[in-house]
């Protein structure tokens, strides 16, 4: 858990969401103008320019705030004790501003209309599935990986391959789905897809919380080593107001 000021945090999840957001719309919008209508091509240049990113920023900012930039993840951490509630709300409603504005710069830098509604359909059973199965890799990696080095390259190398096997391209994130609800380019979402989409993703993560209990020991017993912790820092603090 990291030590760092609240207001630190925050600033490092907004900071974070809304490049990864302008990466993978801008790179999404700079890969359709250049592949000349093949989807192929525009996806993998998609894949790429997301997965570089992704794994800079979870290096450069998983010591300040986690590096979350995906309210799945906060969700998940707060279940475990790792987050207090107010402090997981917080950083869900930042990841959330971050990965819109992250979208509207996207827009911005391409000189195309700041506000924008998506139409492309993305709904069904199958893309559901796809979002939970995305979701439940994406946390389950998040649970488990042994070291903190490990966490940007696992990350990103699962979203990488997600992009591919999965049949709604990985959005794996609540926040980044909404960001993608207002945007009309290669990576959009239509904001009624939105609601199954975010279901789907908080299925996925909860189950992965389950499983990974199940094959990592040390997550079953995070809140309980929280709650010690926090009982003796405060006991710690009463004893030297003593």
């Amino acid at each position: 858990m990291t030590r760092e000021p609240l207001g630190r945090r925050l600033l490092a999840e907004v900071l974070g969401s809304a490049m990864l957001a302008a990466t993978v719309v801008g790179s999404g919008i700079m890969a359709e103008r250049l592949a000349g209508g093949n989807l192929g091509i525009a996806l993998l240049a998609n894949t790429g320019a997301t997965v570089a990113v992704l794994a800079a920023l979870v290096a450069l900012l998983g010591p300040v705030s986690g590096a979350h930039f995906n309210p799945a993840v906060s969700l998940v951490e707060a279940l475990r004790g790792r987050l207090t509630v107010s402090d997981a709300a917080s950083y869900a409603l930042l990841q959330i501003v971050g990965c819109c504005a992250g979208a509207f710069l996207a827009h911005l830098m391409f000189e195309l209309p700041v506000l924008q509604a998506s139409a492309h359909a993305r709904t069904g059973v199958s893309q559901w599935l796809a979002e939970a199965v995305a979701t439940f890799g994406l946390l389950l990696i998040v649970l488990g990986h042994r070291r903190a080095e490990d966490a940007p390259w696992m990350v990103a190398a699962w979203i990488g391959a997600a992009y591919w096997f999965t049949a709604s391209t990985s959005f794996a994130n609540p926040a980044i789905t909404i960001a993608r609800a207002f945007t009309n380019t290669f990576s959009g979402i239509r904001p009624v897809d939105v609601p199954g989409f975010i279901a789907a993703q908080l299925f996925g993560a909860l189950g992965a919380l389950v499983v990974a209990r199940s094959l990592f020991p040390s997550v079953a017993v995070s809140k309980n080593v929280a709650r010690e912790s926090g009982s003796v820092e405060a006991r710690s603090q009463e004893t030297a107001k003593g």
